[in-house]
């Protein structure tokens, strides 16, 4: 079995890459009967010549490799027919853009298997970039924060050489005494939760954070049986939620009151309650005045995301009242920060934690018979151009109905 690891070509240029040079050669230790070959690269964070000198071959040409793994998107002009590719293909919500990409890869008979659908039997994601999701985007929110009230100037992360050069900065600053709310309970959440900790900010309990205020910074980590509710008053239950939301409506407004930054962290499933409206924004005590939307979902839970933004440009003002974008500085404003590709300004540390995971959770599998069932589950797209059962519902998109 000979496995690729493929340039990434998507624009903007992504420079994160699934194997550090130093966990692919664990890699070809661990299973010796494997061979691994890279793609040469000018934008990847390791040079060529980190993994020539870990021993492996850097080519123009993986054209006679059996698997090719990759980070983002490939182009289809670079779509080898006939082989198996991993990477994020952004097709099993049914993304519109991405529909000539998958039909073309059922035309070029190629297995595809998405990161996002290497999971557990029970459907929990087993590899993915969350956690650096979530520090970039806590630490991008009290950049914003910073640049906004003239309080401290933190440097852009992709400026920075790794994670402890962002904590070394974080070290610098002093916060105001300011309430923070971070839902979700995800590695999005943790890797948010982490830049908390380090700041050494207090977590509090809901009753706490719900009923009083502090002279000192305070969070508070809300799972969706905090912020989401039964309509007709009895308990709820988190699973249940997850399977039908229909029943539930969100109690987002009673954290409103009391939040200053708000950290989005949370899944948001098909179906399920906004957490808060643009009517709510609205209302003379809805206090959140600065929002880091890890989740980054366009006109979707999160009242005031209106757009995705950017590394270049990560930050802009949503003003309630008009439903407008404006400066992320204005008087009154909701001050924004939404990249939708945080990991890409942390692409060492990114890179080195989904190697890890990519070791311990795929590449077993080509080897042991798929003895967890891990490809039988990430596989979308077969080697006769066809839609495996688990994907079957994605035959209308494909067929633009």
């Amino acid at each position: 079995m000979k496995f690729a690891i493929i340039k990434e070509r998507k624009n903007p240029p992504d420079r994160r890459v699934v194997f550090s040079p130093e966990k692919l050669a664990e890699a070809q230790l661990q299973f010796p009967q494997a061979q691994f070959v890279v793609e040469s690269s000018d934008i990847r964070v390791f040079s060529d010549d980190a993994y020539r000198e870990q021993g492996f071959t850097v080519t123009d040409d993986v054209s006679d490799c059996d698997v090719m793994i990759g980070v983002k998107e490939v182009p289809q002009e670079h779509l080898i027919p006939n082989k198996k590719y991993f990477f994020f293909s952004h097709t099993i919500k049914k993304q519109p853009y991405n529909q000539r990409l998958l039909v073309d890869m059922l035309k070029k008979q190629i297995e595809l298997y998405d990161h996002e659908t290497i999971v557990k039997q029970n459907g929990a994601r087993l590899i993915g970039f969350g956690r650096y999701a979530g520090l970039v985007g806590a630490y991008n929110g009290f950049r914003a924060m910073g640049l906004r009230d003239g309080l401290f100037k933190l440097p852009k992360v992709e400026t920075l050489a790794d994670l402890d050069a962002v904590k070394a900065e974080l070290d610098k600053i002093k916060l105001p005494n300011l309430k923070i709310l971070l839902t979700g309970t995800g590695k999005v959440a943790l890797g948010a939760k982490e830049i908390l900790d380090h700041l050494k900010i207090k977590q509090i309990s809901d009753a706490l954070y719900l009923t009083s205020q502090f002279t000192e910074p305070v969070y508070v980590m809300a799972d969706v049986m905090e912020y989401a509710k039964r309509k007709d008053g009895k308990v709820g239950d988190k699973w249940a939620f997850y399977k039908d939301p229909s029943d539930y409506e969100s109690n987002f407004m009673a954290y409103a009151k009391e939040t200053d930054y708000f950290i989005a962290g949370h899944f948001y499933g098909n179906n399920a309650p906004f957490l808060f409206t643009r009517d709510d924004a609205k209302h003379p005590d809805f206090r959140i005045n600065l929002v880091a939307d890890i989740s980054c979902d366009i006109d979707g839970p999160v009242a005031s995301t209106i757009r995705p933004s950017t590394i270049a440009d990560p930050f802009y003002g949503y003003h309630p009242l008009t439903e407008k974008e404006t400066s992320f500085n204005a008087k009154d404003a909701i001050t924004m920060m939404a990249v939708d590709n945080l990991p890409c300004e942390l692409p060492k540390d990114a890179s080195e934690g989904f190697g890890e995971m990519f070791l311990e959770h795929v590449i077993p599998a080509f080897f042991n018979d798929d003895a967890r069932g891990i490809l039988k589950r990430a596989k979308i797209t077969t080697s006769d151009g066809k839609l495996t059962e688990r994907f079957s519902y994605l035959q209308d998109f494909v067929d633009n109905k």
